[in-house]
C-alpha cells in the first residue's frame, strides 16, 4: 500500500502491514495453516511447524505424472497468433477455488463449477513501456506519485536508501516505505525503468490499472475470468502449466529461490521482475499468469463463497479490499505460496508496492 505521509492513512497501511505478516506466519511450505522456525527470525512467530515444504506439491506431481498427456509440455508455444497482444479466451466451464485450500484464511475453497462467456485478455502484464505510452498521452499521476511514497521490498534497495528509512514494521521488516518510489522508480529516487522498459509495471493501484484499463478501451478481469484464463484449458492443476513446479527441470514463472527474504538464489534468473515475456506461456498463450507480480481484478474481497453453480460471477457489490491474483517474484512456498491459480489476495484500491501490476481485459477486440 502507498504510505502517505498523513497519520491516519499511516496507520491503515501499518494494520495491512501487520495482517501480511501474521498471513505469512500462518501458513507453511504445503499452505496446511502451520507456522515454524524458518518463519520465526520473518514476522515473528513461535509456533511449530511440520517438515516437509513440498507435500503438497509432491501429492499433485504424482497425480500429474499419470495424466502427463495433459500437461503443457516445457517451451511449447500455443497456436495463437502471437503478434496479437490480446487473446481471445473461448467460453466455457471450469473449477474455481479448491476443495484442498492451501491457504484457508484467504478463502480459495470450496472448489465450484463457473461458466464464463468469451472474452479478450492481454496476453502479457502491462509494461512500463505502455504505462509510460498512457502517462505521456494523459499526464496521468499515479496515486503513489501523489502520496510521495510507496511500499519497496527491501531486497531491492541500495544501502543509500536504507539509511534514510526511519520507520519500517516490525511484523514484516521486508517492506520498507521508501519516500520518491513509484513506477518510473521503483526502489526510490536512485532507480528507473531504463533497463527495464519491457518489465511489468509496479508501484500501480487498483485505481490506478482502472485509469489504464479504461483509457486503452478495456477493463479488469474479474477474478473468474482471471482463474479461468491462468488454468490455460486446464482442470483442477495447481499451476497454468500443470502440478509440477519445475517441469523437466526448467522454471516456468519468476518467484523466490532459496531462503526468504533472507537469500534469494535466482535460480530462475531473475532477482526482481522478469520481462512480461519470459517463461513459456499457458495453453491459451498467456505469460507470467503466476509470479513476477501480482495482477488486480475488478472483484471486491471475500472469503465465503457459495459452492453453487454460477454464470459470470462478478464478486460482492461492495467491500474494502481488492482481489488480486498470481503472486509475484517475492513467492516462496514457505511464506507465500500464492503462486497457484486457486490461489488469491487482496489490497486496498490505493495501495501500491513492488510487486503489484496488472493486465487488462475487453469484451470486444478493438482496433489499434
Amino acid at each position: 500500500m502507498a504510505a502517505p505521509r498523513q497519520g491516519p492513512r499511516w496507520g491503515v497501511v501499518t494494520c495491512w502491514i501487520l495482517w501480511l505478516g501474521l498471513t505469512a506466519c500462518l501458513q507453511d511450505g504445503d499452505g496446511a495453516g502451520r507456522t515454524g522456525e524458518r518463519d520465526r527470525g520473518a514476522c515473528g512467530c513461535s509456533n511449530n511447524r511440520a517438515s516437509g515444504g513440498e507435500a503438497a506439491a509432491q501429492k499433485y506431481s504424482l497425480e500429474a505424472s499419470a495424466s502427463q498427456q495433459l500437461e503443457q509440455e516445457p517451451g511449447a508455444m500455443p497456436s495463437k497468433n502471437e503478434d496479437s497482444k490480446m487473446v481471445l479466451i473461448p467460453a466455457g466451464i471450469f473449477t474455481m477455488g479448491t476443495d484442498e485450500p492451501a491457504i484457508q484464511q484467504d478463502g480459495e475453497w470450496p472448489a465450484r463449477r463457473v461458466h464464463v462467456d468469451s472474452f479478450y485478455m492481454d496476453r502479457y502484464e502491462v509494461s512500463n513501456a505502455e504505462f509510460e505510452k498512457f502517462v505521456n498521452a494523459t499526464g496521468y499521476l499515479t496515486e503513489a506519485e501523489k502520496f510521495g511514497d510507496s511500499f519497496v521490498f527491501e531486497g531491492m534497495l541500495s544501502e543509500q536508501v536504507k539509511s534514510g528509512i526511519q520507520q519500517a514494521v516490525a511484523a514484516a521488516p521486508w517492506w520498507m516505505p521508501v519516500k520518491g518510489a513509484n513506477w518510473r522508480h521503483p526502489e526510490g529516487p536512485d532507480s528507473d525503468i531504463s533497463n527495464r522498459i519491457d518489465h511489468p509495471v509496479l508501484h500501480v493501484s487498483w485505481n490506478d490499472a482502472v485509469a489504464f484499463c479504461t483509457w486503452a478501451g478495456k477493463r479488469l478481469p474479474t477474478e473468474a475470468e482471471w482463474e479461468y484464463s491462468c488454468r490455460g484449458g486446464l482442470e483442477n492443476r495447481l499451476f497454468p502449466w500443470g502440478n509440477k513446479l519445475h517441469p523437466r527441470g526448467q522454471h516456468y514463472a519468476n518467484i523466490w529461490q532459496g531462503e526468504f527474504p533472507m537469500s534469494n538464489t535466482e535460480e530462475d534468473g531473475y532477482k526482481g521482475t522478469a520481462p512480461v515475456t519470459a517463461f513459456p506461456p499457458n495453453g491459451y498463450g498467456l505469460y507470467n499468469m503466476v509470479g513476477n507480480s501480482w495482477e488486480w481484478t475488478s472483484d471486491w474481497w471475500a472469503v465465503n463463497h457459495s459452492a453453487d453453480e454460477t454464470y459470470n460471477p462478478k464478486g460482492p457489490s461492495t467491500g474494502t479490499d481488492k482481489v488480486k491474483k498470481g503472486g509475484s517474484y517475492m513467492c516462496h512456498k514457505s511464506y507465500c505460496y500464492r503462486y497457484r491459480c486457486a490461489a488469491r489476495s487482496q489490497n486496498t484500491p490505493d495501495s501500491s508496492a513492488s510487486n503489484l501490476g496488472f493486465r487488462c481485459a475487453a469484451d470486444t477486440l478493438l482496433d489499434n
